[in-house]
């Protein structure tokens, strides 16, 4: 009789420990269901960014593995510039502006690791449309060609080296706009990436917020006006000029960030003209992009920044 009770209580346990079993893999699963809708919902809405530690908060018993939603929050540390179709890709987050077919701005949080030369391959990397993006919005390898102009990246592809989709993902033409090939996407637009990644080796930490500006000129009669070029069926805009500003870490343990900005003519560039001329004052920058540079940092918590052309401080920095 008593073996008989005891049989009863330990089929009464299992079915318990079943159902218990049953009862956490579900919420499990739906937890990483979850956690998969809300990254889709991310890209379409900017605010569910923001309210995400809270609802993560709910499925903290869990705990993540989420790499997607790790690496954004380490890219955008410091806020983003603008709000307008955000998009998240292995490596770097940019906003893609639709009228004019190329991004408002993207940006890539560097280190030495992902600027290791021999990882990502560039030449395995085809152009391509990204199909995320709705087709009456979206540019072509068609555009481009015969257009004249370079696709340039915007988060450049020696900068994503570490996995090989790291670098694929700079080859989507959301990252690309149209740029003068001779004198500047090979020539001073190369050398800007190129003085950037230095600094990575320099410093080890590095944000960079890239993309495209539109300046107005004097027009006859003194009045100014914006006039670009577009190309292609589906009217790809054709910048003036791109800027970059960058945000360096202090190595120092309580070492302030510095930044500086540049803004390069998208025309060709005399090879003997230093960089350092296109230094420009990252306000001058903010107020013809339309964008807020890494505004989740007080300006009064940078080392110094560039206003509008000073390069001895960056000599003094450390």
């Amino acid at each position: 009789m008593l073996r008989k009770w005891q049989f009863l209580g330990l089929g009464l346990v299992l079915g318990v420990t079943a159902l218990c079993a049953s009862f956490v893999g579900g919420m499990y699963f739906q937890h990483k269901d979850a956690r998969r809708r809300l990254q889709k919902l991310i890209r379409t809405d900017p605010y569910a960014y923001y309210v995400s530690p809270k609802i993560y908060e709910v499925f903290g018993f869990f705990g993540t593995q989420d790499k997607a939603d790790h690496r954004m929050r380490q890219i955008m540390k410091y806020g983003f510039p603008g709000l307008d179709d955000l998009r998240l890709y292995s490596d770097f987050v940019l906003s893609y502006d639709r009228r004019n077919r190329v991004a408002h701005w993207v940006c890539e949080h560097l280190q030495v690791d992902s600027i290791h030369f021999v990882r990502g391959r560039r030449g395995q990397n085809p152009y391509q449309a990204d199909m995320s993006v709705p087709s009456n919005f979206r540019s072509e390898l068609t555009d481009y060609r015969r257009s004249g102009f370079d696709r340039g990246h915007l988060a450049a592809a020696g900068n994503h080296h570490l996995q090989q989709n790291h670098c694929q993902d700079t080859f989507f033409l959301t990252n690309i706009a149209p740029q003068i090939g001779q004198g500047f996407n090979r020539g001073a637009w190369n050398h800007l990436e190129r003085y950037v990644r230095n600094l990575v080796h320099r410093f080890g930490s590095v944000y960079v917020c890239t993309g495209p500006l539109y300046k107005p000129k004097q027009r006859l009669g003194g009045k100014l006006g914006v006039e670009y070029e577009m190309i292609g069926l589906n009217l790809v805009a054709v910048p003036t000029h791109f800027f970059k500003v960058i945000m360096v870490e202090s190595k120092l343990q309580l070492g302030k960030p510095y930044m500086e900005g540049y803004v390069l003519p998208n025309a060709p560039i005399p090879d003997d003209l230093p960089l350092r001329s296109f230094l420009c004052d990252i306000r001058e920058i903010e107020h013809y992009a339309g964008l807020k540079f890494f505004d989740g940092l007080r300006r009064s918590a940078i080392f110094g920044s560039n206003y509008p052309s000073e390069s001895q401080v960056f000599r003094e920095f450390g």
